[in-house]
């Protein structure tokens, strides 16, 4: 189909906004039950300690209190182990050593703001002003802040079960292979780089309530997700609760990026209270909490080196990592290894890679997946790898990335990490993406700013990731037809504001030829849950799973709707047309509406399909000027060209670009949650102290498309969601390293703040 047109409309805006715009948006703090009572979470407020005591004794006396729980109610209930998907074989068939997470902390607190007591009661106000009354006495212990600090001989311990805070040591490659190649090398570069940890910080904070039956023995939550089927499979791994005992509301949802995947200890928290107390229990998470408590982002240490032959071909690259996982693994962290060691070779055929990984616990908030859960990260690595080689090379970065990349005709192309990359056209996209940036007058803009007393520089990078491969059995999409000839799609993905309720409308209206008005999305609905299987939203799947399904269903609903038709007109199937909302007799005029076939009753519908990777791709290029008396940077331009495959709707697909280069340029600026390594305290705890990206931060973009369909999907869509700030991290991080280099600045780690920039320029520039 047409990307951003329907075949009855022109351009197509996204549905959904009339509501959310509005105020008439339903989210998950918008939900109150008859009855509920209200929880707050009392937090420990230092990084590493035993628990000698809790004296919950005169909080339980304060007016309005019905219970207090602690981490002997968990570990009685047997909410103490979160599942995690470190589950592969790590170095000599090394198993992962997952710790214990009681849903309330249990003799020992190991990070700054975990739960470890909850109070309940009829205001929140009440249960706050109760929770102050806890008394609760520690002994405290050192903690093990830094990841690399946290594995060296002699760190501060954890968990007994986590040797060494070496949760898992894993590799990807062949070793020997690479270290041939290194012996062989004309030129070696070598770079150690740090993805810092960030805090997600979705619009919407997390609020949940919980109701429990007494008859079932079920439990009702009103969520804020990023989809159901995972989150109910993490909540029955943590609670022993089966699957089928769980049923969930979920409207709205205020942003997602990964962070809402997980189930978290609140959640088994309100459960056991609500069937403590028999009565609905509520809690929404202050702001913050939200960045102290839900999961962290990125937090990577990458010390790489990439081998080159005489021409500047590359011949190998050896990895190796330092994953932060937190104090706890979260059950959404298998990223950090699986989706970096599947695009290792980046966009470059190169003949061996290695990769090891430690993945490290320490006293800090858990680490998960976030935006891209890995992609970004790789792509920063091996970007920064290749710009730095082209810097000491002397050769032009574009011109180095032209010499190595994977050719059009190997694809597909099986890397040496074992994944299969589909197809792309990466010459192509350079090309494109150095005209639309007009890389050749990038010198006489140079001139310009430099006469205004400034630094320029510019920054390119060519990325590609691996999305669309889910991890439910398959994706399940129902159809339902009725009489008017309105048509309702259920699905198990579910949109934090990414637009489904437009796109899969718009795929289905466009199968089967009627308006978009006609055209209802409903996701994750309570009567669907237990009878559709699918992926949640994560990983930028959604289009290229549960779209792909909404495509097939549209096309299994015309099927069945042509045998029906045929019994109405008296003909054979065979005889029956198809075609914008109308049935008809090859041999007659007579003709049906699409709604006449459910005149009698309702029609529907289920299709399936299983879809493997696609590997979208792009080509990013940035500039900068820095002002060298303060240090400030800010973005001058900034191009982007991507392969997405087939776009559905442009207008969406924008939307995810541009948030997703602010959320790279972000990081790269000033995104960075710090604890102090002495204390464990968090430093960085309220948007005082955490920088946010601004809607100024990053200029128009220059956008365009180079698409190579996928071959994956039937509609031929890539995925989307993660490709902005994938692409971004690298270019604009080129960019800043790129400007700095007439004065001999080496590496900097991100983020590059004025006053690091400002000290970098002053410590190499001799002072007036």
């Amino acid at each position: 189909m047409s990307a951003k047109t329907h075949h009855n409309h022109g351009p197509v805006g996204r549905v959904e906004d009339a509501r959310l715009t509005t105020g008439a948006g339903q989210f998950a703090a918008d939900w109150n039950l008859p009855g509920q009572l209200h929880a707050y979470f009392l937090r420990s407020d230092r990084a590493h300690a035993e628990i000698v005591s809790i004296n919950a004794g005169q909080a339980l006396k304060h007016a309005g209190v019905r219970a207090v729980f602690t981490g002997a109610d968990a570990v009685r209930a047997g909410y103490i182990k979160p599942m995690h998907t470190l589950t592969f074989p790590g170095k000599g068939g090394m198993q992962t050593r997952a710790p214990d997470r009681p849903v309330l902390a249990h003799g020992k607190v190991r990070f700054v703001g975990e739960a470890l007591a909850m109070v309940v009661a009829d205001t929140l106000a009440a249960a706050q002003d109760a929770a102050e009354l806890i008394e609760v006495e520690y002994r405290d212990l050192p903690p093990a802040v830094q990841p690399e600090a946290a594995l060296a001989p002699g760190a501060p311990q954890l968990h007994e079960n986590v040797p060494g805070n070496l949760a898992l040591e894993a590799e990807a490659g062949d070793a020997a292979a690479v270290a041939a190649a290194f012996a062989t090398a004309a030129h070696v570069t070598r770079l150690k780089v740090e993805v810092t940890r960030v805090a997600p910080n979705p619009m919407e904070p997390r609020a949940y309530i919980a109701t429990h039956d007494a008859r079932t023995d079920g439990y009702l939550l009103h969520v804020c997700c990023q989809g159901i089927t995972t989150l109910r499979r993490h909540l029955a791994a943590y609670t022993g609760v089966p699957e089928d005992k769980f049923q969930f509301e979920v409207r709205d949802v205020g942003g997602g990026f990964g962070q809402r995947t997980p189930a978290y200890p609140e959640h088994g928290a309100l459960m056991l209270a609500a069937k403590q107390t028999g009565r609905p229990v509520k809690w929404v998470s202050t702001r913050s909490e939200g960045i102290a408590c839900d999961t962290h982002g990125r937090a990577n240490i990458i010390d790489g080196a990439l081998a080159l032959d005489r021409d500047g071909k590359f011949l190998a690259m050896r990895l190796d990592w330092v994953n932060d996982m937190g104090a706890y693994l979260s059950p959404a962290s298998m990223g950090h290894i699986r989706n970096t060691s599947t695009c290792m070779t980046g966009v470059y055929r190169i003949p061996a890679l290695y990769a090891s990984y430690r993945v490290a616990l320490t006293n800090t908030n858990p680490v998960s997946s976030y935006r891209g859960a890995g992609r970004p990260d790789i792509a920063y690595a091996v970007e920064r790898l290749v710009s730095q080689a082209a810097a000491e090379l002397k050769v032009d970065a574009a011109e180095l990335r032209r010499r190595n990349f994977i050719p059009p005709d190997a694809f597909p192309y099986k890397t040496p990490t074992g994944s299969t990359y589909e197809n792309a056209d990466l010459p192509g996209m350079l090309e494109q993406a150095l005209k639309l940036a007009d890389w050749k007058g990038y010198p006489k803009r140079r001139a310009r700013t430099e006469t205004r007393g400034k630094l320029r520089g510019i920054g390119i990078a060519a990325v590609i990731e691996n999305t669309g491969a889910g991890q439910a059995a398959k994706d399940e999409v129902e159809i339902a037809l009725d009489a008017a000839g309105n048509v309702t799609v259920y699905t198990m993905s579910k949109s934090q504001g990414h637009g489904h309720e437009t796109t899969f409308a718009m795929i289905v209206a466009d199968a089967l030829e009627v308006p978009l008005a006609r055209v209802r999305v409903r996701q994750c609905t309570p009567e669907k849950q237990h009878r559709l299987q699918g992926n949640h939203t994560g990983g930028s799947r959604s289009t290229v799973g549960a779209g792909s399904v909404c495509h097939l269903a549209a096309h299994k609903l015309i099927e069945a709707g042509r045998a029906l038709a045929a019994l109405e007109l008296a003909v054979e199937p065979s005889q029956v047309e198809y075609g914008k909302g109308l049935f008809r007799s090859r041999d007659s005029k007579r003709t049906l509406k699409l709604g006449d076939i459910a005149r009698t009753k309702p029609v529907s519908v289920v299709a399936e399909g299983k879809f493997g990777s696609t590997f979208p791709n792009g080509c990013h290029i940035a500039e900068v000027e820095i002002d060298p008396d303060t240090g400030a940077a800010e973005i001058a331009s900034y191009a982007a060209v991507d392969d997405l495959g087939t776009v559905i709707n442009h207008a969406v697909v924008e939307g995810q670009l541009h948030g997703g280069v602010a959320m790279g340029a972000g990081q790269i600026f000033g995104e960075h949650v710090v604890y102090d390594r002495g204390t464990g305290q968090l430093l960085t705890g309220s948007f005082m102290d955490y920088f946010m990206p601004r809607a100024g931060l990053v200029p128009a973009i220059k956008g365009a498309e180079h698409p190579t369909p996928s071959r994956v999907s039937p509609l031929g869509v890539k995925g989307v969601g993660e490709s902005g700030c994938t692409g971004s991290l690298p270019a604009v991080a080129n960019a800043v390293m790129d400007a700095l280099a007439p004065l001999g600045v080496g590496h900097l780690d991100m983020p590059l703040t004025p006053a690091k920039l400002w000290h970098a320029i002053h410590s190499a520039r001799p002072r007036d």
